[in-house]
């Protein structure tokens, strides 16, 4: 679902009061508030990858630090001959859906793609355990797809991207509580893939909006697949929930069976549009873009996809229709 206004604004504000403290000199000219910047300038802010965090105790970031840290160096060399498949998670909003998401979504990513001790997940907490991750801040996304790139061979092997969050149209929004505030715009996620080498990948963007992701990213040797279209609102992202409509029907369902992953895409698309015509919701209208040469990686991995389907878990995202009819 899309950020409520109020949150907007004070992304927008923050966001933009960083921008314009970050300006180098020969960019001197003063910028009008927010509420003036029409959605193209902030459009151009929010491309150059913002992330403004604010009152966190030393103590909180020196935790964080060793957070990532831990992820970092857990992951596992790539297996020459092999397709190894690297996963990295990443729940940007603090809304505890989000968490239970990106939690879920690593261990049947990892599982699909045999990448156990490949797999990374960033995530605020879940509302129901330890708060143990490292946030998925724009910085930490930034640092474990650093990582990878180190790790990877990048004429082999495959990134397995999963973020999910609020999103508005110039891309998904990171959001910590009151102490944290960011964006990825789909130019900076395109920028950091390109610099990296990373090629072969298999990019899938929850959010609202989230088609906005579709054209920077689409290549011959890659695979995007997006919640929405970019005009169009997706669904179930109340904090309560266990899912969203587009994880609970794609990863929850459509990726824990035996099937590959354009069928399991057409799955997820299928059920979701039942769901919204139940709902009497607007069609979010998922996007998918495979490229002409993904077959090269994509079959391998398909083939390595265990035997059997495993079952869906949580709350279903469809359990808000009784909630409001209750």
């Amino acid at each position: 679902m899309p950020l409520r206004p109020l949150r907007a604004l004070l992304l927008a504000a923050l966001l933009l009061s960083v921008a314009a403290s970050a300006q180098p000199s020969k960019r001197t000219p003063s910028r009008p508030p927010a509420a003036e910047q029409d959605e193209d300038e902030f459009a151009d802010y929010a491309a150059e990858g913002f992330q403004f965090e604010h009152g966190r105790d030393p103590g909180w970031q020196l935790a964080e630090h060793r957070r990532l840290d831990r992820a970092l160096t857990a992951l596992q060399p790539q297996r020459k001959g092999v397709v190894d498949a690297y996963v990295l998670v990443a729940g940007l909003d603090s809304d505890p859906v989000f968490g239970r998401e990106a939690r879920e979504a690593g261990k049947v990513l990892a599982r699909r793609y045999d990448a156990a001790g490949r797999t990374i997940v960033l995530a605020g907490p879940d509302g129901r355990g330890a708060d143990t991750l490292a946030r998925g801040s724009p910085d930490n996304i930034a640092a474990a797809l650093a990582r990878i790139a180190e790790l990877i061979d990048k004429t082999e092997d495959v990134l397995v991207l999963y973020t999910t969050s609020h999103g508005a149209p110039y891309g998904i929004v990171y959001e910590d509580g009151e102490s944290g505030v960011g964006a990825v715009a789909p130019a900076r996620l395109a920028a950091m893939l390109t610099t990296l080498g990373l090629k072969r990948r298999l990019v899938i963007v929850s959010a609202c909006y989230s088609g906005v992701f579709v054209a920077p990213l689409a290549s011959a040797d890659g695979v995007v697949m997006t919640a929405a279209a970019a005009d169009r609102s997706s669904f179930g992202c109340e904090a309560d929930s266990d899912w969203t409509f587009f994880g609970d029907a794609l990863v929850n369902h459509a990726l824990r069976k035996d099937q590959p992953f354009a069928s399991a895409a057409k799955d997820a698309t299928t059920l979701i549009t039942r769901w919204e015509t139940q709902g009497k919701l607007r069609a979010s209208n998922p996007k998918l873009a495979i490229g002409a040469r993904t077959a090269r990686w994509l079959a391998p991995l398909d083939r390595r996809i265990p035997d059997g389907a495993t079952t869906p878990v949580g709350r279903p995202a469809t359990s808000l229709f009784a909630r409001k009819a209750g």
